[in-house]
């Protein structure tokens, strides 16, 4: 069942948004080559209870830190270690916090030092993915529109969408319905409504959309050792058009 939410259950989301997107600003000014994955990990929880959030991933189902930092061809759920990352590499840095009993989840793409173009090429097309399917997310359409325009875009530029890992509804819970791939046809799928609160986080491979999974049961790859790129954000359907909750 997709749970919608009131206008003022939405502005009570915010706050739990809104310290994802203070982590990102944060956290910019830190990544830089000689860093590790750790210490930015641990620069998050610790903003995250500066700001009077709370973590969430660290002990879900077992996830061992704060955040999921993926680097290069991890796609998602990359586990913080001693790692320092090296110029040209390309993390995905995923933050998810609880605030007031509601959550926010974010994803953002950050190059490290000198990376080469076709790795900013990546980037920029996975972002511009993420807002044509922002866009779409508005009353009264279908959430075919958003995904295809995001799979027309990725695929038309060389790339493959992911669609082992699903975006999600969220609310008081972190994953709510509905759960989707980014694929799909324009005009298909459930209808939109106001009131509903999803994430758009599409992740875009230079290969083949097909992951594999690391011995630790977290650490999806993309299956030939590509590149791999993903923002995300939180965002609500609304009578005034999409809102996206974790905006920078």
């Amino acid at each position: 069942m997709i749970i919608l939410k009131s206008p003022r259950e939405i502005e009570e989301m915010k706050p739990a948004s809104q310290i994802i997107a203070d982590c990102y600003r944060e956290v910019a000014k830190l990544i830089e080559p000689g860093i590790t994955t750790l210490e930015i990990n641990d620069f998050v929880a610790r903003h995250i209870t500066k700001l009077g959030g709370k973590q969430f991933t660290k002990g879900y189902n077992g996830f061992p830190a704060e955040t999921c930092t993926s680097v290069n061809d991890v796609v998602a759920h990359g586990i913080p270690s001693n790692r320092a990352l090296m110029d040209g590499d390309l993390l995905k840095l995923d933050i998810v916090v609880e605030y007031g009993g509601w959550f926010g989840d974010s994803c953002h793409s950050f190059a490290v030092g000198n990376i080469r173009p076709e790795a900013q090429k990546l980037m920029k097309v996975a972002k511009e993915c993420l807002d044509l399917g922002i866009a779409r997310a508005i009353p009264g359409g279908r959430l075919g529109d958003i995904t295809s325009a995001i799979q027309q875009h990725a695929e038309a530029n060389g790339y493959s969408l992911v669609r082992d890992l699903l975006a999600h509804g969220i609310g008081r819970s972190l994953h709510e319905e509905p759960s989707y791939e980014h694929i799909g046809v324009a005009g298909k799928g459930i209808r939109l409504k106001e009131g509903m609160v999803f994430t758009i986080e599409p992740m875009l491979n230079e290969g083949t959309y097909r992951i594999t999974i690391d011995d630790d049961q977290w650490t999806a790859r993309t299956a030939d050792g590509k590149l791999s790129a993903q923002y995300e954000h939180t965002i609500a359907v609304t009578s005034d058009g999409p809102l996206i909750l974790t905006a920078l």
